[in-house]
């Protein structure tokens, strides 16, 4: 196996466990265990590794941990790129790119621990940190996923796409991107205000009374069903404007995704956002999210075709 075919496969690696990662940062959210350090960052309650470990200490000690990993993997591919890349290729750029992102990953981590807007936290900054972190997590993936994809030896040179056919794909991109982040603060406040049955979470969302949070609820479902319709649409109409196989079978796999993505959306808001169905929710977010961006990366560049 060469150095590049080695490279892409720990890119692979990389993509896969930061995902992991973000879903259990959502497990830390979900269980309040955010605040089991305290406002101390790095250090968790003042030490490098705590002596007296509560479940919430450990659980977020632990996500600490993983994070800090994350950011070292993706330090050790950025230089490893610049070794096997000359200057100005893709792959340098995407690298340099997803260091950017991991690091910004960590500085809203930290500020959301310093700021102490952990654990019951209902405030509208917290709301606010927390649709900029998935937005800002939903770039590093994108970045991720196109440092995997122009790794590709089978990536040709890049296509030259209609303005038009560009603009949709990033109408789809924005899109997602706005459901997840209203989904993140809606997932918030599943998490601070939990309904006991259906009947009460509607009332609730339509009570003059109710806490912002929980009134927000009814937005996730709307903008999801809006984009995701949006989006499935596109998987098969933009195929046609493009020759060969590839931008079809992305468009497939993302109408896949996006099918079960609503499916289990459907099932959370039966079951009324159980810690497990939500980070199932998530993971499936993520995954659909990098199915979506190979899917722009499949129009942009020729995939061992010449067209």
């Amino acid at each position: 196996m060469s150095s590049r075919h080695r490279f892409r496969s720990f890119a692979w690696g990389v993509l896969s466990y930061t995902v992991l990662v973000i879903v259990w940062g959502a497990y830390v959210r979900a269980t309040g265990s955010g605040a089991g350090c305290g406002d101390h960052w790095p250090l968790c309650n003042g030490e490098v590794i705590p002596r007296a470990a509560s479940i919430e200490r450990l659980v977020e000690f632990s996500h600490r941990l993983t994070s800090g990993l994350s950011l070292v993997l993706v330090v050790a591919m950025f230089f490893w790129a610049r070794r096997l890349y000359p200057a100005g290729h893709a792959v340098r750029f995407a690298s340099g790119m997803s260091l950017i992102f991991i690091i910004g990953e960590a500085m809203v981590g930290a500020a959301l621990v310093i700021l102490q807007l952990v654990a019951g936290n209902d405030s509208a900054l917290r709301a606010l940190v927390i649709a900029g972190h998935l937005v800002n997590t939903f770039l590093l993936l994108f970045w991720l996923a196109k440092l995997v994809y122009v790794a590709n030896p089978s990536i040709l040179e890049k296509k030259s796409v209609d303005r038009r056919l560009s603009l949709i794909f990033r109408v789809c991109l924005s899109g997602f991107i706005i459901a997840g982040a209203v989904g993140a603060i809606v997932a918030l406040g599943d998490t601070l205000f939990p309904a006991q049955s259906l009947s009460q979470a509607l009332s609730d969302e339509f009570s003059a009374t109710s806490h912002f949070l929980v009134k927000l609820r009814i937005w996730h479902p709307l903008v999801a069903v809006g984009i995701s319709a949006y989006i499935l649409t596109q998987c098969f109409i933009l195929p046609h404007a493009f020759k060969g196989q590839t931008v079809a079978k992305f468009g497939f796999v993302v109408a896949g995704l996006v099918f079960l993505q609503l499916l289990g959306g459907v099932v959370n808001w039966l079951l009324l956002a159980p810690v497990p169905m939500q980070l199932v929710h998530l993971a499936l977010a993520d995954v659909t999210w990098v199915a979506l961006c190979f899917w722009y990366f499949s129009a942009q560049y020729h995939h061992g075709e010449r067209v």
